[in-house]
């Protein structure tokens, strides 16, 4: 589906502002991008497919969806192979699950999170992937850095571009410049279906309360986000330095 729009092309602007800023992507790049299903990985998997039929820089793209088998959600598989189809894209799909008894000082979410990112990596790096891909947005970005911040005494946040130490891939976030909100009407524009999600620890995370706290720097300063964007690169730079 084509759709030329003011902001659909802002967001795309600002993907390749961050391709290219970032060196996200190099000529001969396998990627693979984590679709989930939700708006994000959505919207994501969609401009990974435009830029792959791009001569320069010459990429591959291909989709897994990782299935984490004790915990309940319910995806349609056959809508994301449908949808990653349509944007040129193959769709893998992957299982696994963990155990939350095993470590009680970790809550489920983190355990999830952690075994999901596991086995996505591991399929990356057994099948030859140079890059892996996630959709976390400018807002994910800035709301861990007001995490790590509160809850670890740490400025410092997911960064665009990270070479994974025990693993040969780069984990890349191609919508680190884009708000979500912008993300939201992307996904609307181009009829992406909402999953039904049943995680039990959805809405019972410090992110989730975090988030709230985002929101409300957002209506005390409509400008609060690319204040700390600033702040954040300046601290990534000063440590590279």
């Amino acid at each position: 589906m084509e759709v030329s729009t003011h902001g659909s092309a802002k967001l795309r602007r600002l993907f390749n502002r961050a391709c290219a800023d970032y060196q996200l992507l190099q000529d001969g790049d396998r990627v693979l991008v984590a679709v989930s299903g939700g708006k994000d990985s959505m919207v994501l998997t969609r401009l990974l497919g435009e830029r792959a039929r791009l001569h320069k820089p010459r990429i591959e793209v291909a989709a897994v969806h990782v299935v984490m088998d004790n915990v309940p959600y319910a995806t349609d598989q056959n809508y994301l192979r449908q949808y990653c189809e349509e944007c040129g894209v193959q769709l893998h799909v992957v299982h696994t699950h963990f155990d939350p008894t095993t470590d009680r000082r970790k809550t489920p979410c983190f355990l999830c999170s952690w075994y999901r990112r596991k086995a996505l990596f591991l399929y990356a790096s057994e099948h030859g992937y140079t890059k892996v891909a996630l959709g976390h947005h400018q807002d994910d970005i800035l709301v861990t850095m007001l995490m790590n911040l509160t809850f670890e005494g740490s400025f410092s946040s997911m960064p665009p571009l990270l070479p994974m130490a025990h693993y040969p891939v780069s984990l890349i976030r191609p919508l680190c410049l884009v708000p979500e909100a912008m993300v939201r009407d992307e996904a609307t524009l181009l009829g992406v279906r909402p999953q039904h999600k049943l995680c039990p620890y959805e809405t019972t995370t410090r992110r989730t309360t975090m988030q709230g706290i985002y929101q409300q720097l957002e209506q005390m300063n409509p400008e609060a986000r690319y204040s700390m964007w600033r702040a954040l690169q300046g601290r990534s730079q000063s440590n590279e330095g």
